[in-house]
């Protein structure tokens, strides 16, 4: 029911005509029966209101205004003064002496809102009057209702100083909004971990503060977060710098050097994609566009030389071989192209012209030199590239601020030695021994072969989609609990695999962009870093629990993100092995960034999908969202991808379902224990009813060993066994 309101729990929870002694709920959704049995949402009976995503009862916020001693009567709703932008408005009558005595009260009934409400559901103003108007029936006319004045007291407040100006700035510009306030909410402007991962970088930059990304969840306004700045001057600029003559390699190339030298070349972790190009294209001004971007980035003309074992990057000035191959092989073939590090520059493209004007890019890369977020920029410098060639001239941009290898010194001057107790890298070490101990070294997955000793790489991925409302009823979990997004599904994930057999102990990866530094933003390279998250199911939680739990751990390995998972795996030494991924087997990616291919002049972009994708890990859950113009929620798409070493297909649709089912379940009641939720569904039920239906007439007068040796004698093949003879 509702706490102390027994009138609204009387009429929103009602006998339940089919269980006897059972109460249903009264959604106050108002909908039709079709006549194919499919129930259509026509509206509302009642004042829930659906705000940026959220469900909102309106009837919950007059209930904490009415709490103020000031306040004699309150009605709040959600007004559309602009179009597009609509705020929750309260409207609040008050006694004469009341006003009269507290002239900004105003201003003070958000604030007492904000105490008991989560920032979604705070009104944007309250309006004070001596009485709200009726109209003849002596009920409140809405229509009547002034619109608020939006003054800077109903908006939030401007920046007191030098330090939150800085930070408004910084909310605004990562965020892409105009105007942020000093009262604003980080996460509720649309904010996730990616971005706050982005904020204290730049913070630590531009501010030469330093933050902890568990800062921005415990204070996430700029009014609240410049109390927590705190100056950093230890830690180094980015800047470029002299190099050695043996030019090392980052943390994360290291790992993929070793490997490729342990499995030779292969095509497992090249960064692959296609575009299918409509409209007239200059074969030869976009072969002279990829040379100005391999020019402008050096982590694409890189090649690997090794001195007594140990890999160091050599720059090349130039590539020493063709970038672009005009061919007519099927795509399917060209996306094994693998690449001889020692020799060939981590870039190649393949043209398929398939009419005249139409043609399919394949652009592959070797992760070496490239990562997800390496995409952004890449597209772009090659669309302006392929403009000015198109044009008859040389591309003319500013300079990048740093190279690869200015990244790379930086990093080992960053972390320090591990032989130094007070350097970076022993210091976040120290953590993830701590929380990494006794980590199991193979999840119980339910694989459906046994695990090979040198894995195919070889995947596959089960489509998953989730539709807005069911979006927008996450993203109202995760903000009514302090988590995000992310949060919500890796808690769901979790669930998953435990009631599948994975056990309590769960370590799950996921990958980061690993750009410390704003000066890094607009380079190609491999800076993804990954973090290797725990999950702790142990003592049955409720999905609420575990996502409180989920939120502590993550939060803790964001804020000791800076350690490479490469010189992690190196520190905790597990039990290794090529037939598995160390430390963890399992992966979950979440991509809430919105970005999109070149435009090339005079021609369409789209992506052109490439087919079975290769694997590293057993199970990824891969998963995107969407947003609408308004930032509103649209629906969140991707897959359940699985190594086909270890899984059928239908195994991983069974999880697939599974999760989908689990998703609606914790948004409708997150206060479900994780043991109780239904993973099954009608049709594995009945599937699991079949499995166990063993009965056979008569079995209960006959032994085991009769039992067997009869059914034995019915097969001739089985005779000679049960008689000794073979």
């Amino acid at each position: 029911g509702y706490w102390r309101r027994p009138a609204l729990t009387a009429e929103r929870f009602v006998a339940d005509p089919y269980a006897p002694g059972e109460r249903m709920y009264r959604t106050g959704d108002l909908v039709r029966r079709r006549a194919d049995g499919a129930i259509e949402f026509l509206g509302r009976i009642d004042g829930q209101v659906k705000l940026r995503g959220f469900r909102i009862e309106l009837g919950e916020i007059e209930a904490v205004l009415s709490r103020h001693p000031a306040v004699r009567q309150v009605i709040v709703v959600a007004r559309e003064d602009r179009p597009g932008d609509t705020r929750l408005v309260g409207y609040c009558s008050v006694l004469g002496p009341a006003l009269d005595d507290n002239p900004g009260l105003e201003a003070e009934l958000p604030q007492f809102a904000a105490a008991t409400l989560p920032g979604y559901m705070v009104p944007s103003a309250v309006v004070v009057l001596p009485a709200l108007p009726l109209n003849a029936n002596g009920k409140v006319d809405r229509r009547a209702l002034p619109a608020p004045e939006l003054a800077a007291d109903t908006t939030g407040r401007a920046p007191r100083d030098e330090r939150e100006r800085a930070l408004c700035t910084l909310f605004g510009e990562i965020l892409g909004i105009d105007d942020i306030t000093i009262d604003d909410d980080f996460f509720e402007l649309g904010g996730h971990s990616l971005l706050a991962t982005r904020l204290v970088g730049r913070a630590r930059t531009e501010l030469g503060a330093e933050l902890a990304i568990g800062d921005l969840f415990q204070a996430p306004t700029v009014a609240a977060l410049a109390d927590r700045l705190a100056t950093d001057p230890a830690r180094p600029a980015l800047r470029p710098e002299p190099r050695p003559e043996d030019l090392p390699v980052s943390f994360a190339q290291r790992r993929l050097w070793f490997l490729g030298q342990a499995e030779g070349p292969a095509a497992t972790y090249n960064v692959t994609l296609a575009l299918r190009l409509t409209g007239p294209l200059d074969a030869a001004a976009l072969e002279a566009a990829l040379g100005d971007v391999v020019a402008r980035h050096e982590s694409l003309r890189t090649v690997f030389d090794a001195h007594d074992g140990v890999p160091h990057q050599r720059i090349l000035p130039a590539p020493p071989a063709p970038l672009l191959t005009v061919t007519d092989r099927p795509v399917q073939e060209l996306t094994g192209h693998t690449f001889d590090l020692a020799r060939d520059v981590p870039l190649h493209a393949y043209l398929r012209p398939e009419a005249p004007d139409e043609h399919v890019l394949l652009l592959v890369m070797h992760h070496i030199a490239s990562d997800g977020w390496s995409l952004r920029p890449l597209f772009r410098d090659l669309a302006d590239a392929y403009t000015a060639r198109l044009g008859g001239e040389a591309p003319v941009g500013e300079p990048l601020p740093v190279q690869y290898a200015d990244y790379t010194l930086w990093q080992y001057r960053l972390l320090g030695a591990d032989t130094d107790p007070q350097s970076q890298l022993s210091r976040q070490l120290d953590h993830w021994r701590q929380a990494l101990a006794d980590l199991p070294d193979e999840l119980p997955l339910p694989l459906d072969r046994p695990r090979p000793a040198a894995p195919s790489h070889r995947g596959d991925v089960v489509p998953l989609e989730l539709d807005a409302d069911l979006h927008a009823r996450l993203a109202e979990l995760a903000a009514g609990h302090g988590a995000t997004l992310f949060m919500v599904l890796q808690a769901a994930y979790a669930t998953l695999l435990h009631r599948f057999g994975a056990g309590e102990d769960l370590p799950i990866g996921t990958p980061l962009a690993g750009r410390l530094d704003p000066a890094l933003d607009e380079l190609v390279g491999f800076f993804a870093n990954t973090l290797v998250l725990r999950t702790d199911l142990t003592g049955r939680p409720d999905f609420a629990e575990l996502l409180a739990r989920v939120r502590e751990a993550d939060l803790a390995a964001y804020a000791h993100q800076d350690v490479p998972f490469e010189r992690l795996v190196e520190e905790l030494n597990p039990a290794r092995t090529l037939a598995r991924h160390p430390l963890f087997q399992v992966m979950i990616a979440f991509d809430n960034t919105a970005g999109g291919g070149p435009e090339f002049p005079g021609t369409r972009t789209a992506y052109e999908p490439l087919g079975l994708p290769t694997t590293a890990f057993d199970l990824t859950l891969n998963l995107s969202e969407r947003h609408h113009p308004d930032g509103a929620p649209a629906g969140i798409e991707g897959g359940l991808e699985f190594a086909t070493d270890l899984f059928d297909r239908a195994t991983a649709e069974r999880l697939a379902d599974a999760l989908l089912r689990l998703l609606a379940q914790v948004a409708a009641d997150p206060n479900r224990p994780v043991a109780e939720l239904d993973v099954l569904g009608e049709a594995g039920r009945t599937a699991l009813a079949g499995w166990h239906d063993t009965a056979r007439p008569g079995a209960a007068d006959v032994l085991l060993p009769e039992a067997f040796a009869a059914q034995a004698a019915e097969t001739p093949d089985a005779t000679a066994l049960v008689s000794g003879e073979t």
